[in-house]
C-alpha cells in the first residue's frame, strides 16, 4: 500500500466522521432547545 493510497483512503473516510460530528452537535443543540421549551411550557415550533 503506497502513501497515495493511504492518503486517499484517509481522505475518503474522514467525511463520514465529519458528518457524524456535525449531526451530533446539531442533535444535541436541538435536544437542549426542545427540553428547555418543554420545561418552560413553550411550543418549539
Amino acid at each position: 500500500m503506497t502513501i497515495t493510497t493511504l492518503a486517499l483512503t484517509a481522505y475518503t473516510l474522514m467525511w463520514p466522521v465529519l458528518v457524524a460530528v456535525v449531526m451530533l452537535v446539531i442533535g444535541r443543540a436541538f435536544y437542549t432547545e426542545w427540553k428547555d421549551a418543554r420545561d418552560s411550557g413553550i411550543d418549539l415550533v
